[in-house]
């Protein structure tokens, strides 16, 4: 019970930041408390929601959320969350799980260059 307080804490916290918190959840969830990719993922969906409708408020609120570009995102995230979710529960457990540590694995990359091409800037 505590690895749930101190998971749901964290992320909530990334969450909060914007940053995603299914980076920490799916991860932690898989490791820790030992569930497989689709139980996993399936909690993230469900964590997702309150957490994105704090964060919501919050930025919304200190005006950082500029509504003529959210609006087209949203409707084709949607869009684009069905068509991954029929994918998703079609797939294997080990090859979502392979998967989803590769698009980390590139979102991490992608980071650390980014933050090189930003020094070299300055």
């Amino acid at each position: 019970m505590i690895w749930i307080v101190v998971i749901g804490f964290f992320s909530g916290i990334i969450s909060g930041m914007g940053i995603g918190g299914g980076t920490i959840l799916i991860p932690a969830l898989i490791i820790i408390l030992g569930l497989d990719q689709h139980q996993a993922q399936g909690v993230n969906l469900i964590y997702f929601i309150p957490t994105a409708v704090v964060a919501l408020i919050t930025h919304t609120k200190n005006k950082n959320v500029l509504w003529q570009s959210a609006k087209p995102l949203a409707f084709f995230g949607l869009a684009g969350a069905a068509a991954g979710s029929f994918l998703a529960v079609s797939l294997e457990p080990d090859l979502l799980r392979k998967i989803f540590g590769g698009f980390l694995f590139l979102m991490g990359l992608s980071e650390v260059f980014k933050k090189k091409k930003q020094e070299r800037k300055r």
